[in-house]
């Protein structure tokens, strides 16, 4: 793909249309060079959006649920015969490698066709407990709704709004990350296709004013936002202020993993290397704080940092790319002011730098012999950085572990299954693996944060409740039955 053939401009009404907002570049953050230029949708266009999908969404709501199902479950089709293009454009934007992002985009499909089976089951229920009444609980769509995606891994966040909205019958609106807007603009395009009606999935780039506008605007009656604790609650003081729209915040993270001294560790290095350097660190629930028995703490950090040092960094374009750079100049910036904060604040077992040339490359960074108070161990790096601790009791490490304002994700490591229900039962996160740690989890589990870490859940067997509001019918009826 080159810039002349790829897709630049928002998706409103079915159709890619011009916008009025100017426009903002587009870097190549493995070697900086422009990408395309990218048109931003204004208030205006919002405000078209908006229209369309209100005047889309009644009838898409009253259709069956088979068929709407239908349109979902032919879009996951056609995003499966397009995962060359998809992955192609995620490289070149946001550094997102081909390899490991083929396999994201089986992800998206496969949570489409989740929700898509979902359907059908979106019933309310009903109650004769109150003589001479039936009382019925209606689930009824919200109407407008919108979505802002995070830029590191959006079309798995684009089918996670996206996909259980317009299942439940709602029209949503999809506000795309500054930084990796183009995979969202081809799956749009694949709704025309897939049979969905012009105005049920719209998406619009922009900058932060763009979103804005939806978390503002009086007809949009939920918002789902995905990212940073800071722009989350600008979006939820934006939906305060206007009109009171439902809002669900999945948030930040800083997940701690307890290794206990009888972990496995053939199955627990690989598994917490992936979680730190999947997508070059740039994973909210990716495994940074590390709390390590002191009987095994020397073997686990030699053996970490040996499978840290196993995987390809470079181009990602490249098949046999795992790592690659981080998101643009910004992020690999911050991540680099981090690294000259750790080298005060902790002893550096691996990494430490960024890598010399062109892009945003960051070496896999592992810190020991770093306070609780650190700054490297409080925030969210969003980068290849971990550290390592070491702890002797349980309690202990438990308060350690949930001394933080996050709470999206959390692992435990033991073979003894009394200890990992009963820590499970105690670490103060959204979602614990128990000898796994994230990404792991599951369409039909919910999934959200504790404390900063977010607001309400998305996902699990009961995903398109979220997308619905409830109204109680009450029946009076004469005599008895």
């Amino acid at each position: 793909m080159t810039a002349s053939n790829i897709e630049t401009r928002s998706f409103i009404a079915g159709e890619f249309a011009q916008t009025s907002g100017g426009s903002f570049t587009l870097k190549n953050p493995s070697n900086g060079e422009t990408v395309c230029e990218v048109p931003i949708a204004g208030k205006a266009d919002v405000d078209r959006a908006v229209a369309a999908a209100a005047a889309a969404q009644p009838a898409w709501a009253a259709l069956p649920a088979a068929q709407r199902a239908a349109c979902l479950n032919k879009w996951a089709d056609l995003i499966d015969k397009n995962v060359e293009k998809i992955v192609h454009v995620d490289a070149i934007s946001v550094g997102k490698p081909v390899g490991p992002q083929t396999n994201e985009i089986g992800i998206t499909a496969n949570r489409i066709r989740y929700e898509a089976s979902l359907a059908q089951s979106l019933v309310g229920e009903s109650s004769t407990l109150t003589p001479g009444q039936l009382g019925l609980v209606l689930r009824e769509p919200y109407g407008v709704v919108a979505g802002i995606c995070p830029w590191n891994v959006p079309t798995i966040m684009f089918a996670g709004k996206a996909a259980p909205a317009v299942a439940a019958g709602n029209a949503i609106i999809i506000k795309s990350s500054e930084k990796s807007p183009l995979s969202s603009l081809i799956l749009a395009g694949l709704t025309v296709e897939a049979g969905f009606p012009p105005g049920i999935i719209q998406v619009l780039s922009g900058l932060g004013e763009t979103g804005a506008a939806l978390a503002e605007h009086p007809e949009i009656r939920k918002i789902s936002f995905t990212g940073s604790t800071r722009t989350g609650r600008r979006v939820a003081e934006a939906a305060a202020k206007s009109n009171l729209k439902a809002v669900s915040l999945e948030l930040g993270g800083k997940s701690p993993t307890i290794l206990f001294e009888d972990a496995d560790l053939e199955q627990a290095v690989p598994a917490c290397t992936f979680s730190l350097l999947w997508n070059s660190g740039q994973i909210c629930m990716a495994n940074t704080r590390l709390y390590v028995h002191e009987k095994i703490s020397d073997k686990f950090l030699e053996m970490f940092k040996q499978h840290c040092g196993n995987f390809k960094q470079g181009d990602p374009l490249d098949p046999q790319t795992f790592l690659g750079p981080q998101a643009d100049e910004i992020q690999g910036n911050i991540v680099r002011s981090y690294l000259e904060a750790g080298k005060k604040e902790g002893k550096i077992a691996m990494g430490g730098e960024a890598v010399a040339g062109k892009g945003h490359f960051i070496q896999p960074t592992i810190y020991t012999d770093v306070s609780e108070d650190a700054k490297i161990n409080k925030e969210e790096i969003f980068g290849p950085v971990a550290v390592v601790h070491r702890f002797t009791d349980e309690a202990e490490v438990i308060r350690r572990a949930n001394d933080s304002e996050y709470g999206l994700y959390a692992s435990v490591w033991t073979q003894d299954i009394d200890r990992a229900v009963r820590v499970a039962r105690k670490l103060e996160a959204g979602t614990v693996g128990v000898n796994a740690t994230s990404p792991s989890t599951a369409n039909e589990l919910v999934f959200g944060g504790y404390k900063q870490s977010g607001w309400a859940r998305e996902g699990g067997v009961n995903s398109l409740h979220l997308w619905t509001q409830q109204k109680s019918v009450v029946i009076k009826y004469k005599g008895a039955i």
